[in-house]
């Protein structure tokens, strides 16, 4: 691992440290755990922005999947 340094103002500081000391982590466990799920959420609306825009490309065609309308049963 490497020790980064960032700047935070004092109020949410203090947010932070209140969590940390609620879930007894760390600091810096907490600050990874946020940027870990900011990462996963940003993939996650990379791909959705991905799929409406080839679901805008390419539209469904009427009846495409009427053959799975027996499994959804």
């Amino acid at each position: 691992m490497r020790t980064i340094q960032i700047t935070i103002d004092e109020p949410l500081l203090a947010e932070v440290d209140r969590a940390m000391q609620q879930l007894g982590i760390t600091r810096s466990a907490f600050i990874r755990n946020a940027l870990e799920l900011a990462l996963k959420q940003q993939k996650i609306t990379l791909l959705e922005r991905r799929h409406r825009e080839g679901y805008t490309k390419k539209p469904v065609e009427p009846a495409e999947f009427d053959i799975w309308e027996p499994e959804q049963e």
